[in-house]
């Protein structure tokens, strides 16, 4: 399983653009509680390490001094398909305002950076990219958003410029 996921990681890095051709940068800093619980993935651009999965969580804990852990899990093909469970270490890039991180994945023989573009100011939602802008995820603290709260967060998706999204099954 772990050789799957590097191959889908490295795919992932080496894929064509989908989505805007570059990220637009981060709107505003982002508080440090915005790493640490559980996140929901609301929508996402498509790509192929994502593919068959539904019920996506990113969970993040342990933040301190600018780095914490990740833990991502999906499930393969239905809700009760088998878990895929992916690791990573993530430190904050310095002077960004918490906006941008590096994520190390497979003990570091695997480094992605990813921006916080945008986020509700209440902390319900956030808009989560590539810096290529090629990759984006809307990722939320509940399973499902309210209608005004996916209203405003996917309009902001398409002011960013992602307009092909998916929107995976949540549990």
């Amino acid at each position: 399983m772990a050789a799957r996921a590097l191959c889908l990681l490295l795919l992932l890095a080496a894929s064509p653009a989908v989505a805007a051709a570059g990220a637009t940068p981060p709107a505003k800093p982002v508080s440090e509680s915005l790493y640490s619980g559980r996140w929901y993935e609301i929508a996402r651009t498509p790509n192929s390490m994502q593919r068959a999965c539904l019920g996506a969580t990113s969970d993040f804990e342990g933040f301190s001094n600018g780095a914490f852990s990740v833990v991502d899990t999906c499930h393969q093909g239905s809700l009760t398909g088998p878990a895929r469970v992916l690791k990573a270490h993530a430190k904050m890039i310095a002077g960004s305002d918490n906006t941008r991180f590096r994520m190390a994945f497979f003990g570091g023989l695997i480094h992605q950076e990813y921006w916080i573009l945008d986020h509700a100011d209440n902390g319900d939602w956030a808009i989560m990219a590539t810096p290529g802008g090629h990759y984006a995820w809307l990722l939320a603290r509940r399973p499902m958003l309210p209608a005004a709260e996916m209203s405003a967060a996917m309009a902001r998706l398409r002011q960013l410029g992602y307009e092909r999204l998916v929107f995976p099954q949540q549990g």
